[in-house]
C-alpha cells in the first residue's frame, strides 16, 4: 500500500503489471497470492494486473495446483515466447552476440573481429552481428554490455578497452537496426543475468565475483543490482589479498588483479619459467606438481578465499556466485580457496553458499540481452497485443 493507502492501479502498462511480471520473471513459478503480498496489492487488484499479462502470453500457469487460502490457483512463470532479443558483450577486439528469448534462453550466437575502435566502425560490426542474428525475427530489443560506464544507458562515458570517452553507442546503433537499444556495464549486466536467470534467480540479495582479465564485483540488494558511476573503473581489483605480493599497473601492492586476475598470473609464471607462459600451461604445470606453479596458484587461490570472505564480510551477503574465465584456477587448488575463505569469516558465521558459474564467455552476452528483456517490459504491455511473427 502507499502512504495515502490508496493501492496503485493496475491498467495497461501500469507500473503495477511492469513489477508483477518482473517479479514472476525473477522468482516464478509464483502464486497470485504471493504476488499480492510482495507488491502490497489486493487479490482483485492483483488479478487485474495479472491478466494482461496471461492475455499477451507473457506468462503462464503451471500444471500444478498452489493450496492455499481460498481455492486453489497454478503459479505463474515467464513464457519464453516468440520474443527476440539480441545481447552484445564488447571487447577491445570482438563483438560476441547472442539471440535468445525472453527467459535469455540462448538460441543463436555469432563474433566479429573489430578492425577499428573508431565508433561507427564498432556500430557497423555490433550491427552487422544483430542482422545476422535477427534473421527473419521480429527483434523486440537489443543489449550491448562493454568494460566501461554510461550513466543514462546511451552513451557511453567511459571504454578504456576502446579508448571512448563520451561516444553515443545506442543513438549509432539505432540508425543501423530496427530495435531499441540500451547499453550497460559489462559486470553490471552480468549481474543482472545471474539475477533474473542465472545463479542467483530467486534471490533478493547476493555477490557476484568475477575473475578473468580483471577482477569484477556485482552486488544484488533487496532484488535491485546495485550501480554506481565507478562500476567501470572496477574497484574490486584494488581490494588488498595479498601482503607480500606484486604491484599492479597503478603500484597497489597485492591488490586481488595483481595476484588473482589472468594476466598477472601469466607474468608471474613466465618470470618463474623464464619463457612466456599461459594460463592454461600454468595451471596444467601446477597439477603435475612444478613448484614455482604449484605456489603461484595456491597463492592466487588463497588470495580468492581472502576477497570472497572481505566482499560476503561486508556486504552482509549469505550466497557469493563465482564466474568467469579464471574459475579454472579452482580446478586445481579449490581447496585452498576454500581454507582461506574460511580462516577470514567469523567462525560463527553461517556458511557461505558459493556458486560456480562455468558458463563462459556466453554468459556476458546474455548479461547484455538480459538488460534489453528488462528495459522492453514497459512497450510489450503496451504494443498492440497480437503475437510477434
Amino acid at each position: 500500500m502507499s502512504l495515502s493507502g490508496v493501492e496503485p492501479a493496475a491498467g495497461r502498462g501500469s507500473d503495477v503489471e511492469i513489477a508483477a511480471l518482473s517479479l514472476i520473471l525473477m522468482h516464478g513459478p509464483v502464486s497470485r497470492t504471493d504476488l499480492a503480498a510482495r507488491l502490497s496489492l489486493s487479490p482483485s487488484t492483483m488479478t487485474r494486473a495479472v491478466k494482461p499479462l496471461l492475455d499477451r502470453e507473457l506468462v503462464h500457469e503451471t500444471a500444478d495446483s498452489f493450496e492455499g487460502p481460498g481455492r486453489p490457483s497454478r503459479p505463474l512463470v515467464g513464457t519464453p515466447g516468440r520474443r527476440r532479443y539480441i545481447g552484445a558483450k564488447l571487447t577491445g577486439e570482438q563483438v560476441f552476440a547472442v539471440a535468445t528469448d525472453m527467459l535469455a534462453n540462448e538460441v543463436a550466437s555469432t563474433t566479429r573481429e573489430l578492425a577499428s575502435h573508431e565508433p561507427r566502425a564498432v556500430a557497423d560490426a555490433v550491427a552487422d552481428t544483430v542482422r545476422e542474428l535477427a534473421g527473419r525475427h521480429g527483434l523486440d530489443g537489443v543489449g550491448v554490455a562493454l568494460g566501461g560506464s554510461t550513466v543514462d544507458g546511451r552513451s557511453i562515458d567511459r571504454a578504456p578497452f576502446l579508448g571512448w570517452r563520451d561516444v553515443p553507442l545506442a543513438d549509432l546503433l539505432e540508425e543501423r537496426v530496427d530495435a531499441p537499444v540500451i547499453i550497460d556495464n559489462d559486470l553490471a549486466a552480468l549481474t543482472a543475468g545471474e539475477h533474473w536467470f542465472g545463479l542467483g534467480r530467486g534471490l533478493r540479495d547476493f555477490a557476484v565475483v568475477t575473475i578473468g582479465a580483471g577482477i569484477g564485483l556485482g552486488l544484488v540488494h533487496d532484488d535491485t543490482v546495485v550501480r554506481t558511476r565507478d562500476v567501470g573503473l572496477g574497484p574490486a581489483g584494488h581490494i588488498p589479498v595479498e601482503p607480500f605480493g606484486a604491484r599492479c599497473s597503478l603500484g597497489h601492492r597485492g591488490c586481488a588483479s595483481a595476484v588473482i586476475a589472468i594476466p598477472a598470473l601469466e607474468a608471474q609464471a613466465s618470470v618463474a619459467l623464464h619463457r612466456p607462459v599461459r594460463f592454461e600451461e600454468l595451471l596444467e604445470w601446477a597439477r603435475v606438481g612444478d613448484p614455482a606453479c604449484v605456489d603461484i596458484v595456491n597463492t592466487a587461490a588463497r588470495a580468492t578465499g581472502r576477497l570472497v570472505a572481505l566482499v560476503a564480510n561486508l556486504a552482509m551477503v549469505e550466497v557469493v556466485v563465482l564466474s568467469g574465465e579464471g574459475l579454472a584456477l579452482l580446478d586445481v587448488a579449490e581447496p585452498q580457496m576454500r581454507e582461506q575463505l574460511a580462516a577470514d569469516r567469523d567462525p560463527e558465521a553461517h556458511e557461505l553458499d558459493i556458486r560456480l558459474d562455468r558458463g563462459g564467455f556466453p554468459l556476458w552476452a546474455r548479461g547484455a540481452a538480459t538488460i534489453a528483456i528488462q528495459s522492453s517490459l514497459r512497450r510489450l504491455l503496451t504494443e498492440p497485443a497480437s503475437s510477434p511473427d
